[in-house]
């Protein structure tokens, strides 16, 4: 349940011990994916996402196809995919409590069979559009819930230092992939058969993967043990977040970079139009900053020692949007997909700043922290992709992707200025200079 967008230490399985996870390294020396892999628990976590990613990217292709074929709307097609980012703003607000206020486990169990049932009446002959529509926003609306639920659970299983990191990198380089592979594999599964037979397959992947999660994980206590009403309890969470100037900074980082990257990814389609590059150089240009994530998050987490990539986070992410400002030299189709890789290597700042997220963070807190990043890397993910389609408008799409990038830039430096600035609360120093 995994957009395209992507997951403590201290609670226990109820009646027992406390997870045996791996330590890093004293020395901070590298360890690499394959020590997360080697973690039992992570592995059914893995597969999981997985299957419930593979759900939706079927669920999304499919379910558009099916409503323009019932409607012939263009309009209402493109609405499915809109309305998996409209939810997440409230689902993630209003519903973040249930990540603390229930067993992990039982969360996301029942997310997925939430949007497994939601398939299952998709593929249903009576179920009018309508209600299709209204399906996908219930999919859209527990998935930030989810995520964050199953982000804090990685901390249970793999402990909230340097294996909490990878762990979390593997989940989203599996993400960013999806963007890479994903719709393709769906284009080949409806060669074969129905929308409706492809959402059955989405369903299947949804019961599979809470299959997985219910046998394959542990059982852990609840985090928050306030017996309060859901609503109070996610929007106090919410609060408490975002009153913490430490938790506040870094959740900006994760946030307001991607918000201003997505400007070449929508406007590629134009921007290849005016620039004569053709279908072919649009395919690339699609694919460049996805693929340019992927190499940076894997270099970063396999060769890099956890100092190393604590010292070069905040420099990172202060240079993360500046490749975009060669744009301003309309680029050809070599040196923009140059651009966008690199600009997509410097992702790998995230590594770092996850760390510093973990340990930031109150164990009862956890869930509903995590829930909101997830939804407020979506929502603020939709609002750059309106605000650049709506700039392009009025100026060149070369002009408004060169704008991105020096207005993300200044906005960075602040961000890094002030993380900067609250370094030393959650042992930031101590990582920084570790060796």
């Amino acid at each position: 349940m995994d957009p395209g967008l992507a997951e403590t230490a201290g609670a226990h399985p109820a009646g027992g011990a406390p997870p045996s996870v791996p330590a890093p390294p004293a020395t901070g020396a590298p360890h690499g994916y394959g020590a997360v892999f080697r973690v039992r628990e992570f592995r059914a976590v893995f597969v999981a996402h997985l299957m419930s990613l593979l759900g939706v990217v079927v669920c999304e292709i499919s379910l558009t196809v099916l409503i323009y074929r019932l409607t012939g709307s263009p309009l209402l097609s493109a609405l499915t995919f809109a309305l998996g980012f409209l939810p997440y703003l409230v689902g993630g607000t209003l519903l973040a409590g249930v990540a603390d206020k229930y067993p992990a486990r039982r969360v996301l169990v029942l997310c997925d069979l939430v949007c497994a049932g939601c398939a299952a009446a998709m593929v249903l002959p009576v179920t009018p559009v309508a209600v299709l529509l209204a399906l996908r926003c219930a999919i859209a609306a527990v998935s930030p819930v989810f995520n964050g639920t199953r982000t804090a659970t990685l901390a249970d299983i793999l402990g909230d230092g340097d294996l909490f990191v990878l762990g979390r990198s593997l989940l989203r380089i599996v993400s960013q992939s999806a963007v890479l592979t994903g719709f393709g594999l769906g284009g080949l599964l409806l060669a074969v058969v129905p929308p409706r037979g492809a959402l059955a397959v989405t369903c299947c992947t949804f019961l599979g993967s809470a299959l997985l999660l219910r046998f394959g994980t542990k059982r852990r206590p609840a985090r928050d043990g306030d017996s309060g009403a859901l609503l109070r309890s996610s929007l106090t969470g919410a609060r408490q977040v975002f009153a913490d100037r430490r938790l506040r900074v870094l959740m900006l980082l994760f946030w307001v970079p991607p918000m201003f990257s997505v400007a070449p990814e929508v406007l590629a389609t134009p921007y290849a139009d005016a620039t004569g590059i053709g279908s072919a150089g649009l395919g690339l240009l699609m694919c460049a900053l996805p693929a340019g994530t992927i190499a940076g998050e894997l270099y970063a987490g396999s060769a890099l020692r956890p100092g190393t990539r604590a010292r070069i986070a905040l420099p990172l992410a202060a240079v993360s949007l500046l490749p975009l400002v060669a744009f301003a030299l309309t680029p050809g189709l070599a040196l923009a997909l140059l651009v966008l890789v690199v600009a997509g290597a410097t992702n790998a700042y995230t590594l770092g700043v996850d760390r510093w997220f973990i340990e930031a963070v109150p164990d009862e807190l956890r869930g509903r922290a995590m829930t909101l990043m997830t939804a407020g890397l979506m929502t603020i993910q939709g609002v750059g992709m309106a605000l650049a389609g709506l700039a392009a408008e009025f100026y060149a799409v070369s002009t408004v992707v060169t704008g991105a990038g020096v207005i993300g830039t200044v906005c960075c430096l602040l961000l890094v200025a002030e993380a900067r600035r609250t370094e030393g609360r959650d042992g930031a120093d101590r990582h920084m200079t570790c060796r």
